[in-house]
């Protein structure tokens, strides 16, 4: 029987792999770890896509206009609007990892 989705529900996107993934992603010690990991894991255009996101979250947070955004990253300004969104409006996933890089910047 397969489930189907119903108005009042929304598809969850924590889930137990999810877990083992950031688990596995956590044990890694150094940047060279986890870039060959995420080779590994992921397709080229599937890293340009991440890599891309980091970048258009990295500008956008410094204040930059989104066309200006799209026109350095090369991303569309779709992408630059999605990921404007999140940056305010998500997981604080983004806001997290800005203000640890920010922090361990400002220390060397």
């Amino acid at each position: 029987m397969t489930s189907t989705m119903t108005d009042g529900e929304r598809h969850t996107w924590r889930s137990s792999e999810l877990t083992e993934l950031s688990s596995a992603i956590l044990a890694l010690e150094t940047p060279e770890e986890i870039e060959r990991f995420l080779r590994d894991l992921c397709t080229i255009a599937e890293l340009e896509a991440l890599t891309h996101r980091w970048a258009v979250a990295q500008l956008v947070d410094g204040g930059l206009p989104y066309l200006e955004v799209a026109k350095r990253t090369g991303a569309s300004t779709t992408t630059v609007t999605r990921v404007a969104h999140w940056l305010r409006h998500g997981e604080d996933g983004y806001r997290v990892a800005l203000d640890r890089r920010k922090e361990r910047t400002s220390t060397v």
